[in-house]
Formats: C-alpha cells, sequence, structure tokens
C-alpha cells in the first residue's frame, strides 16, 4: 500500500534539531500509551517521569522538565518507524504507533478568527448550507463589505460603527458578531481523550455533502492559563449542517475522528517562543484519488485576535480547567476552489489526504473517510486510568 504519510523528514520541524518535541505513543512493550520526547531520530519514553501528558504540560517549565529527563529514557524506537506504523489498515500492532499528543486537555476552538473565514460562515448563513447558492450569495456581500473587515479590530469604536451601518443595511450576522465585536467564539471542538493524531483517518460525518478541512494552529495551555507549547489541528467541519443552523455546531464540529492534532507539540523554550509563533505560516494541501489538488496558505499574523487574548478569553477566572486545555486558533482558509461543478467552492472526496504543516511545527497528515466508518472511539478516561494503574503508574499523575 502507498505511503501516504509523507515520511518522517517532512513530518518535522525544519529546525527540529533544537526543538523540544514531546506526543505520546503506544508501546506494545509498556502495555499503553507513553508520553515520548524526541531524542535525536528517536522517541523515548518520559512515563517515569509523566504519566499523562497532561502532567508534563502542568509543570512550571515543561521544556526544562523534558531535558531532565530525557538523558536516562527509554528509546520506544526510532519516530520514522512509528510514523509509518500508525496509519490503521498497515499496522503491526506488536510495534510502537503514534498517538494524538494530547490526554486529558479539555479541547476547544476559536471561531471566526480571520476575516476571510468570517465572510464565508456568513455565506454558509445566508446560503442555508445549500453549496449551489454560495456562489451568489459570495457576490452579494462581497459588493456591499469590500475589503474594510480585514482592517478592523475587533471590538474597536470602528467595529462598532460598521456594526451600525450593516444593521441598517440588512446584512447583519451573527457570525460578523463575533468577528469584530468585542467577545471571541469560542466552542468544545472535542470532549477529553477524543482527538486523533497524524497519520491516521479524520472523519465525515454520513450525509454531509458540502465540507472542508480547517488548518490551524493549535495553543497548549496549563491550569494557569500559561501558553506552554503548540501543535497544528484539522478542526474538520461540516460546511451544510451548520450552515442549516448555528444551533447545529455541536454536529457540524463534534463526530468521531473530526479533531485531529499533531504530529507533536513543540514546547516554548529560548528557541521557540509565543512571538516566533505568532510569525508561523500554516500551508494546506488537499490531494484527492480523482487527481484534484489544492493549496492554501494562512499566516498567523494575519489573525484579528492575538492568541494571547484567545486564551484569555477561554480560560481565567470565569473558566477554570484543572487540567489545562487546547485551543484550536481558528483558520484564513477559504474553501472556494470549485472541484467538481463550476460556482459550488470545494468540498470533500473520501480518501482525500489532507496535508497542514508549518516551518516551526512539522505536518499534519490525515486521510478523509466518514466518522461511521473510522476507526471507533473506545479508549477514552476511564480506559486510560485502568491502564495507568496497572502499569503502577498512577502514583506519577499529578493529582
Amino acid at each position: 500500500m502507498t505511503d501516504w504519510t509523507g515520511g518522517a523528514a517532512a513530518a518535522l520541524p525544519h529546525d527540529v534539531a533544537g526543538a523540544t518535541l514531546v506526543g505520546r505513543a503506544w508501546d506494545p512493550r509498556a502495555g499503553g500509551p507513553c508520553i515520548v520526547a524526541l531524542r535525536g531520530d528517536d522517541l523515548v519514553d518520559l512515563s517515569s517521569s509523566f504519566a499523562t501528558m497532561r502532567d508534563l504540560t502542568e509543570g512550571a517549565d515543561p521544556a526544562s522538565a523534558v531535558a531532565d529527563a530525557v538523558g536516562s529514557a527509554r528509546r520506544v524506537g526510532s519516530f520514522a518507524d512509528a510514523l509509518a506504523n500508525t496509519p490503521a489498515d498497515v499496522r503491526d500492532t506488536g510495534r510502537p504507533w503514534l498517538l494524538s499528543p494530547i490526554d486529558l486537555h479539555v479541547v476547544k476552538a476559536a471561531g471566526v478568527t480571520f476575516p476571510v473565514s468570517m465572510l464565508e460562515r456568513i455565506i454558509e448563513e445566508r446560503a442555508r448550507g445549500e453549496a449551489d447558492a454560495a456562489h451568489g450569495v459570495r457576490a452579494q456581500i462581497m459588493d456591499a463589505l469590500g475589503s474594510e473587515l480585514g482592517d478592523l479590530t475587533p471590538g474597536s469604536p470602528e467595529a462598532a460603527r460598521l456594526k451600525e451601518v450593516l444593521v441598517r443595511e440588512g446584512l447583519w450576522s451573527q457570525y460578523l458578531e463575533v468577528g469584530i465585536g468585542p467577545d471571541a467564539e469560542v466552542f468544545t471542538k472535542a470532549p477529553v481523550m477524543a482527538t486523533v493524531g497524524t497519520a491516521v483517518d479524520v472523519g465525515l460525518r454520513e450525509g454531509s455533502e458540502w465540507n472542508n478541512p480547517e488548518p490551524e494552529v493549535v495553543l497548549v495551555i496549563s491550569s494557569r492559563g500559561d501558553i506552554v507549547g503548540a501543535t497544528l489541528g484539522n478542526d474538520v467541519n461540516l460546511r451544510d449542517i451548520e450552515g442549516r443552523s448555528a444551533l447545529l455546531l455541536g454536529q457540524a464540529k463534534d463526530n468521531n475522528a473530526s479533531a485531529a492534532v499533531g504530529p507533536l507539540i513543540r514546547l516554548f523554550d529560548a528557541e521557540f517562543t509565543l512571538d516566533h509563533l505568532r510569525q508561523e505560516t500554516v500551508a494546506l494541501t488537499v490531494t484527492g484519488a480523482d487527481g484534484f489538488t489544492m493549496s492554501a496558505t494562512s499566516p498567523l499574523a494575519q489573525i484579528s485576535r492575538d492568541p494571547a487574548d484567545l486564551a484569555a478569553q477561554t480560560i481565567g477566572a470565569h473558566h477554570q480547567y484543572p487540567d489545562g486545555l487546547v485551543l484550536y486558533l481558528g483558520t484564513m482558509f477559504a474553501p472556494i476552489d470549485d472541484r467538481d461543478e463550476p460556482g459550488r467552492g470545494f468540498t470533500h472526496h473520501l480518501d482525500d489526504i489532507v496535508r497542514i504543516e508549518s516551518p516551526r511545527l512539522g505536518a499534519l497528515v490525515n486521510r478523509v473517510r466518514r466518522s461511521e466508518t473510522v476507526a471507533p472511539w473506545e479508549f477514552g478516561i476511564a480506559a486510560l486510568y485502568a491502564n495507568l494503574a496497572q502499569r503502577d503508574l498512577l502514583t506519577k499523575a499529578t493529582s
């Protein structure tokens, strides 16, 4: 079978030698999921120091903690071998494979954080989930709004004045409210332990005929509200379902294998800080079995709300997350390239390969299937703690 993962070299950051990279792998010799760090070309097991990724990212200085632990850590295997063994249809369960790099973190997502994606949400709403109507609606809205949205600061007096104008013109939308208003849209993307990692299938709900990937940067945030690292994510989106009603957001966003994260978490250290992250550009490539290809880029510098502001709107006195969280930051990807018919824009076909990458975070690669047919989600919180108990690791977990 063709290796669609892209290989180990392409999966890792361009400056991998100076990066602090951690993740999770299933190691049959250990009998369960291990917290791993990349040391050279190898994955080494940090489970003797950290039973869960939550425990690692809760530390005062996670990158330094990893540096202290890797020297004596047991080798699990090479990253290349684990990656190649990860796709379910070629997996040898007697050898290690990669998992989603997060475990007990709550999975949150911010929406409508780029002007382009905001316009697409408005189009979905006005087209009522019908792809055929999107082209005409897009033209109408662009004619009315022009390009001034990209220059607005959400919550500013200028944004408030534009809102007044749009209300008078009958063009106001709930998506404009969160796009240029003072409050960000933040929603729960997936249950704890439900994310999938790289080199596995992502799921589209049966019946959806208008959908797309959403390539995003994902923040890793401790219970204190500290942003301790980042990774990549695919916030798989069902445009037809959300377009019918915003109240269907849960059904459009939260389905089996609909939240991908990975390949590894890059922890903040002297070589990689939040300021470095703010300059990352996320690239998307979709390659179809039908020969279709599509590419796009999403510079994080064009985000309308700073990552630190989005984190502060998510965690604080108004809402605590005792096990930390990850936060998808939203996408500027506008899926308007026609695929099947002129004017219908983009939608997935089964077996599409979705590659999301950035220079400092590596590449997250997934294959598109149906949520009803991908591997079912069976290993949850109870299963994790039963496994840790069997391995005498519960004492390593932070209470």
